[in-house]
Formats: C-alpha cells, sequence, structure tokens
C-alpha cells in the first residue's frame, strides 16, 4: 500500500464544489474517476477542504492510498491526461501512511478578488470577460484604506460563529464521513487563529489575503461581505469587533460571490 499527497489547481466554475455528490459535477469525483481509469482502483480521495460551487484552487491538496505500484511522476502524468483541462495536478509525493489532507493540515491561505468597477470616481471600467469568473465584479465605490483596516480587526484568535454558515451537508453525512472532513476539535468549536488578515491593490484588483489555523463554512466568503459593506461605507470602519462579540450570522455582513475566492496554499 502506498500513500499518496497530490497538489491541485483547479477552475471552481463547472463544478458544483470539492466535495462528491450524486448527478453532479464535483472535483472529488472527477478526481476519483480519474484515479480508477489510471489505476483500476476505487477510492475516495481526501481533500484539505470543500471548496464550495464555484470556488476555486491554486494549491488544494488530496490524500490517498493505492495498492497498484506506479512512479510518482507517472501519476501525475497519468492523471493530468485523465483529467479535463479544468483541473491539473501539480506535483504528487509519497507520505507516511499517517497523513491526512485535512486532520494534518497545519494553516490555509486564501485570497479574494475583486474587481472594482469604480475606483476614484471612474465609472466606465468594464470587467472582461476573460477574468469575470475568477472576480467579484462589484458594482459599488470600495475604499480600500477602509478595508484594510477592518481586515486587520480579525487578526489574532476569535469566535467566528457570527460569520459562519451553517454546514447543510453535516445533518445527511454518516458520523464516520464527517469525522474524515474535520478534526474532532473544530467540530466542537467556531473559535479560530487568524495570523495575517489583509488587503491590497494588485493589477487592477483588490485582493484580499488571509491565513488561518482553520476556516468554518463560508467563513472568508462572510468577512469579504462584511468587509465590503465597511468598504462602502454602509458599516462604520471599528464594527468587526461588534459583530464578533455578537456570536450572530445576522450580525454580519451578506456572503460574497463564491468565483472571486480562491484556496491558495495548504501548510503541514
Amino acid at each position: 500500500m502506498t500513500h499518496w499527497k497530490l497538489t491541485l489547481s483547479y477552475d471552481g466554475t463547472p463544478y458544483s464544489g470539492w466535495q462528491v455528490q450524486p448527478t453532479l459535477p464535483t472535483v472529488q469525483g472527477r478526481l476519483a474517476s480519474a484515479i480508477q481509469h489510471v489505476t483500476g482502483e476505487v477510492v475516495l480521495p481526501q481533500g484539505s477542504g470543500r471548496t464550495d460551487a464555484g470556488v476555486h484552487a491554486l494549491g488544494q491538496v488530496a490524500s490517498f492510498s493505492l495498492t497498484v505500484p506506479i512512479p510518482a511522476e507517472n501519476l501525475r502524468r497519468a492523471l493530468n491526461r485523465a483529467l479535463p483541462p479544468s483541473i491539473r495536478v501539480l506535483s504528487v509525493e509519497e507520505v507516511q501512511p499517517e497523513f491526512h489532507a485535512r486532520h494534518s493540515a497545519a494553516g490555509k491561505t486564501y485570497e479574494y478578488r475583486i474587481f472594482p468597477r469604480v475606483p476614484d470616481g471612474v465609472d466606465d471600467r468594464i470587467c472582461s470577460p476573460m477574468i469575470a469568473p475568477f472576480v467579484w465584479d462589484c458594482p459599488w465605490k470600495l475604499d480600500l484604506g477602509l478595508l484594510q483596516a477592518a481586515a486587520g480587526s480579525v487578526v489574532g484568535e476569535h469566535d467566528f460563529t457570527s460569520f459562519a454558515a451553517s454546514d447543510p451537508d453535516l445533518a445527511t453525512r454518516s458520523q464516520a464521513d464527517a469525522e474524515s472532513l474535520e478534526p474532532h476539535s473544530e467540530q466542537r468549536s467556531n473559535v479560530r487563529r487568524i495570523e495575517r488578515s489583509g488587503w491590497e491593490e494588485r493589477d487592477g484588483l483588490y485582493v484580499y489575503t488571509v491565513r488561518g489555523s482553520g476556516f468554518l463554512h463560508h467563513m472568508v466568503r462572510n468577512l469579504v461581505g462584511t468587509f465590503v459593506d465597511i468598504g462602502a461605507e454602509r458599516l462604520p470602519v471599528d464594527a468587526i469587533s461588534g459583530i464578533l462579540a455578537a456570536l450572530d450570522r445576522s450580525a454580519a455582513g451578506p456572503t460574497a460571490p463564491a468565483r472571486g475566492l480562491f484556496l491558495v496554499e495548504v501548510e503541514y
């Protein structure tokens, strides 16, 4: 038995998220089919996290085990031939049996990208269809300074209940499946530690980067939606502390669209 770690990049636009679902195209489902096509073995690769429908990845990690012997580079090339162009295997490496893509993760980095149509009062910018599937074409004028100030308010350890959506899948999963998808400690608590949280202007986009120990369902998108309310001056810049203290999802802003979110890196 050989234990494998894959690093993947994918365009999430055509998929109903990572998690395999009956009759729907998913990244996990496509990867499992490619593994079976290449090796003849039926496995369900475990991801570092379940990206939602439309969310992209630059560095998703998956793990699984095979009995068939195959060199790592041969496996990478064969999987890329079997996968659709929207999913690429960047690297394949053999790991110890105890490695698990989700449970072994020490931290994750996400990016969220906004196309601000009206920065500095210029209201005739048009979002190119070449980038539209990968950004939020935001219709409001946003103050980058306010975005930056708001983002800094979540650095540190906090209870992020106000920024967590209920997970619609957990009620229908078996306990064994749920345990394979989320560490025990994270199932019991909505406390997370954020080490980096900030906005920058990059190539005409406003880009939010956040690194933390782990993230709740829709947490990054809910943070971005709230930051945008602050950047558009619909909420005061010091609103974050009160929203965190409320421990109530209704206290925070809306959920930002999935298409602007990227899983950038998983650390082990």
